[in-house]
């Protein structure tokens, strides 16, 4: 088991537990994700955070910008996704998503604040190679 906390974030994530093999919060809300979900989620963030990076060139000091993306749930039913944002300047952002599953299925939705955005991309970036998450 793997266990990375900070102000404002969490991620648990145990291989060994089925479905939900990690466990994500903000300050005030937690969450299971299955590998699936959680592979999702990496990816989109990853994607969120190289598309930041091109841009913060381009963006003077006072501007800010949002981007978003939708990515599917490939094993589930039509319609199910997840939906990420990314909001900010050019040093700092926050995330927020939304998990849209299949019928009779949990939904969730959170975010992470500007502080705590970046060191829980980092975490989840740093794990990524042990769980052989693929892009």
């Amino acid at each position: 088991m793997e266990v990375c906390e900070g102000e404002g974030w969490r991620l648990v994530v145990d291989q060994a537990r089925h479905p939900y093999i990690a466990l994500i919060g903000g300050s005030d809300w937690a969450v299971e994700f299955t590998r699936e979900e959680l592979e999702i989620l990496w990816r989109a963030i990853r994607r969120l955070r190289l598309q930041h990076a091109a841009l913060t060139d381009q963006l003077m000091a006072e501007e800010s910008l949002e981007l978003d993306l939708e990515l599917p749930l490939p094993a589930a039913e039509s319609g199910s996704s997840l939906w990420i944002a990314l909001e900010g300047d050019r040093r700092l952002w926050s995330l927020r998503f939304v998990l849209t599953p299949g019928a009779e299925a949990r939904a969730v939705e959170g975010a992470w604040s500007a502080a705590a955005s970046g060191p829980f991309a980092a975490a989840l970036e740093a794990i990524e190679a042990r769980l052989g998450l693929a892009e």
